[in-house]
């Protein structure tokens, strides 16, 4: 009778797992995603001590997993890859302009795609769009999303949930992505999908720029006192200090390919924060890297002329219909 009772026992856990991946399964399939396949868990996360010279801050790893277990423990998972998104033909070099977007965002992405998130050679360089974007609980978004990545091929789609703090796990998947499958990447900008950015100037920028290619190029944040309350809130206990060490402001900058592999390698080791562009700059100084401040950056919005946007880098907040304006002004060679 009990050795009865323990063989139902077993199958009905067998069962049960079996359910479960079934579902799994079935929901991929419903949002026309393949299975995700999830990278191999490689991070080893500890405790660590930062010094910019000036100042030292401690990052405790337990008080981050009591508070944002989920950014320490997870497994970036793709469900829309492209691992040869780096493999062409063309032998310019790459500089990918990456936006960090989210599925409902459609006619964002798609008035980025009518202006200046296109593919397109411009002078020595191949720039290349690129959308990255977390889940919704939204079957129609995702189907959308699904079908919007088959028509243009220029989305990466994790499979955690969009929302504020999870905008360091797109700062940590990214750059294993990249790691993984874009080393060769010359230069890389990355920014929000609420704004406008000039490539004709990103890459007069850097060809102009003494050692570009050593440094982090953007609107350099000095000393940024540090929120207690609000949507930037962050406790006493993750993190004790009045000010954070200086950051580039994650709405738009850009950093060189050849940093990929420090910036990966430290990004396995500390505690994840979670506001993404403190997070990268945390990063960048475990990383020993350099940040160069460019005022053309105008992470805070901008004056509304036209042709000032002709010689600026990145303008943040812009609306869609400013953005659609702007570019047809270019166009038409208003300035």
């Amino acid at each position: 009778m009990l050795e009865r009772k323990q063989a139902l026992m077993i199958c009905l856990i067998i069962a049960t797992v079996f359910y479960i991946v079934y579902q799994k399964t079935m929901n991929y399939e419903i949002f026309g995603l393949p299975v995700p396949k999830p990278h191999p868990l490689a991070f080893h996360r500890e405790s660590v001590d930062l010094s910019d010279k000036l100042f030292t801050y401690q990052l405790n790893l337990s008080y981050f997993e009591k508070e944002f277990p989920a950014l320490q423990s997870y497994n970036c998972t793709l469900l829309i890859d492209k691992k040869d998104f780096c493999h062409s033909a063309n032998t310019k070099p790459l500089f990918i302009l990456s936006i960090k977007s989210y599925p409902a965002s459609f006619n964002r992405r798609a008035a980025l795609r009518k202006t200046w998130a296109k593919e397109k050679e411009i002078s020595r360089y191949l720039m290349k769009p690129l959308f990255l974007i977390a889940t919704s609980p939204s079957q129609k978004q995702m189907n959308l999303v699904a079908d919007e990545d088959k028509a243009f091929k220029d989305i990466l789609l994790w499979d955690f949930m969009e929302s504020h703090h999870n905008l360091s796990l797109k700062e940590r998947c990214f750059l294993e992505w990249l790691f993984d499958n874009c080393q060769k990447a010359e230069f890389i900008f990355k920014g929000d999908d609420d704004g406008f950015v000039n490539p004709k100037a990103l890459v007069k920028h850097v060809r102009n720029t003494a050692n570009a290619s050593q440094i982090l190029h953007g609107a350099l944040q000095r000393y940024s006192t540090v929120m207690r309350s609000g949507k930037y809130r962050v406790s006493n206990s993750i993190f004790p200090y009045q000010k954070y060490p200086s950051f580039l402001s994650g709405g738009g900058f850009i950093f060189p390919g050849g940093h990929i592999p420090a910036l990966y390698a430290v990004s396995m080791r500390l505690p994840v924060f979670p506001l993404d562009d403190v997070y990268f700059g945390f990063l960048s100084l475990a990383a020993g890297l350099t940040f160069r401040h460019d005022k053309k950056f105008y992470v805070f919005g901008m004056e509304d002329k036209t042709c000032l946007y002709k010689e600026a880098l990145f303008v943040h907040g812009i609306t869609t219909e400013k953005l659609l304006q702007v570019w047809r002004d270019f166009q038409e060679k208003k300035c």
